[in-house]
């Protein structure tokens, strides 16, 4: 579970870490309050929304099991388990 949350944050981060190499690449101070004015900073925040639910909707449609696919419980089956599976 933590590994979705992980990626999600490193998606939202990721236009913010861009800006930030753009700065350094162009000599720019990055620590400076000037070069993170708030148009910018919406601007990337809206970016990074759209790369997240752009993540969640490729996650939905390409993971998990096929349609028409049925799932079958784990249960004990003459003394021996048997972990729950799609078929």
């Amino acid at each position: 579970m933590i590994r979705p949350v992980f990626t999600e944050l490193a998606l939202f981060l990721a236009p913010f870490a861009a800006y930030a190499i753009f700065l350094l690449v162009t000599r720019t101070a990055v620590l400076e309050r000037s070069s993170w004015p708030p148009k910018v900073l919406a601007m990337l925040a809206i970016l990074a929304l759209l790369l997240m639910i752009g993540s969640f909707l490729v996650l939905a449609h390409f993971s998990g099991a096929p349609l028409g696919s049925t799932y079958v419980p784990a249960h004990v089956e003459d003394g021996k388990f048997i972990p729950g599976h799609v078929q």
